[in-house]
């Protein structure tokens, strides 16, 4: 259940925002539009919205798209001479692209004004969907960082811990390096009869946001702290070649093609141990009623290696823009991203981006699995956030695919794979 909640420090923001310039305009006025991606964290948003408007005054409308048709619809508003949406929410894949073509209102003068407190956020957040080139852009708004979820039951099983024992001379446990991970997953495939890991190969971002999981457990890196392509690695060849490795012989049939709907339907089904994911699957595939032969039999996992991939939304406001809906759309994002709104998002599923929220004892009761969580979106890394990280995914996952079904050797493949983000990196003045 909800709770009611106090608003002090809302009632204080809306009245610093109605004397900063904005004349006769009223709250009452204002309504507020944003496109947002028709997913579970979006309803949630929107069943909450008569109390902002309660609140505050200020109306907001969400108008709901899949996520394939919102980038282009988005730009074409951007790079107008004003926006019809005055709320953005930004996927992590575009937040190079929007702060580079100078459509996004930088947001440190609101957050300095305001006192907003940006401390609980986790770093990761911020880095990812927060700031670019070191400028302030957007609030982050939620993730869907990946870990490793596997079957417990499994790793219990007294005859498969006995053939495991016997065949490598050391017990069956949960996963401490990403090499014992592949090296499970292929056991229980040849020993258990199912996918050892249930793997959206499919080539673009279902594999690229894979094997970045891949990557970062064996220590390597896209970039260096200097913005550098550092992929070109020994830590990327072994990543590769674990992750071919896993591909044909850990792999549900078909994996080259799959998404992460199959991969999710596969785990639900009991035919598969495990699936490198989105953190926020957990529920949906430990549910009873919709996977009752796996429900109750799942853990979850930072990647064994301790790094995952970060993956998120933020909050950003149009720059073309008027100064009225600027700050209205400020204050929104205060409201829907503090403290007390993120803890009631939490209690309905949010994923949260706040680690006050995580460790929230009420949050806590309700999805213990919260803790277990908040480590997989604190150790998540980035892939390349710039202009061109969308991009960048069909040029990294066209030689993944290559590699995975032997069409190019290793070696070529993370050469190639380097040498195209260093050319869309040029491409772009970086």
């Amino acid at each position: 259940m909800r709770r009611k909640l106090k608003t002090p420090l809302l009632a204080a923001s809306l009245t610093a925002f109605l004397g900063l310039g904005l004349h006769q305009v009223q709250a009452k006025d204002i309504t507020l539009h944003a496109l947002m991606e028709d997913v579970p964290e979006t309803h949630i948003i929107e069943s909450m919205l008569p109390e902002f408007q309660k609140e505050t005054g200020i109306k907001v409308e969400f108008q709901k798209l899949v996520y394939s048709d919102m980038h282009d619809k988005l730009v074409a508003q951007l790079t107008g001479s004003s926006s019809f949406y005055n709320v953005l929410e930004v996927d992590f894949l575009w937040a190079g692209e929007f702060p580079a073509a100078g459509w996004l209102q930088p947001l440190q003068p609101m957050v300095d004004a305001s006192k907003f407190d940006l401390a609980p956020f986790i770093p990761s957040m911020i880095d990812l969907v927060g700031k670019n080139q070191g400028t302030l852009y957007m609030i982050p708004m939620y993730n869907y960082s990946m870990g490793l979820i596997y079957r417990t039951d499994l790793l219990q099983d007294p005859k498969l811990q006995a053939a495991y024992k016997a065949k490598y001379n050391t017990d069956l446990a949960p996963p401490k390096t990403l090499a014992e991970y592949v090296r499970i997953a292929s056991f229980m495939k040849d020993q258990a009869g199912i996918a050892g890991s249930a793997m959206q190969g499919q080539r673009g971002d279902p594999n690229a946001m894979e094997f970045s999981n891949y990557l970062f457990s064996s220590g390597g890196r896209y970039l260096d702290d200097q913005g550098h392509v550092a992929l070109d690695s020994p830590e990327a060849r072994k990543a590769l070649t674990l992750y071919v490795d896993a591909i044909q012989h850990a792999a549900q049939k078909g994996a080259l093609s799959a998404t992460l709907d199959d991969t999710q339907r596969l785990m639900c089904s009991g035919a598969a141990f495990s699936f490198v994911t989105y953190w926020w699957m957990l529920p949906q595939v430990n549910d009873p009623k919709a996977c009752p032969k796996v429900a109750g039999k799942l853990a979850i996992a930072v990647m064994p290696g301790g790094h995952g991939e970060s993956g998120g939304w933020g909050w950003g406001i149009p720059k073309n823009e008027s100064p009225a809906l600027q700050k209205a759309a400020w204050t929104f994002i205060q409201w829907v991203q503090g403290e007390k709104i993120s803890i009631a998002r939490a209690m309905e599923g949010h994923a949260p981006v706040r680690s006050d929220v995580y460790q929230n004892a009420d949050v806590l009761k309700k999805y213990p699995y919260y803790k277990e969580a908040e480590q997989v979106v604190a150790t998540g890394m980035a892939f390349p956030v710039f202009p061109y990280s969308a991009q960048y995914e069909d040029v990294l996952g066209t030689q993944l695919s290559l590699a995975a079904s032997n069409q190019t050797d290793v070696d070529t493949a993370v050469k190639k794979a380097a040498n195209g983000l260093a050319d869309l990196q040029k491409k772009a003045g970086q």
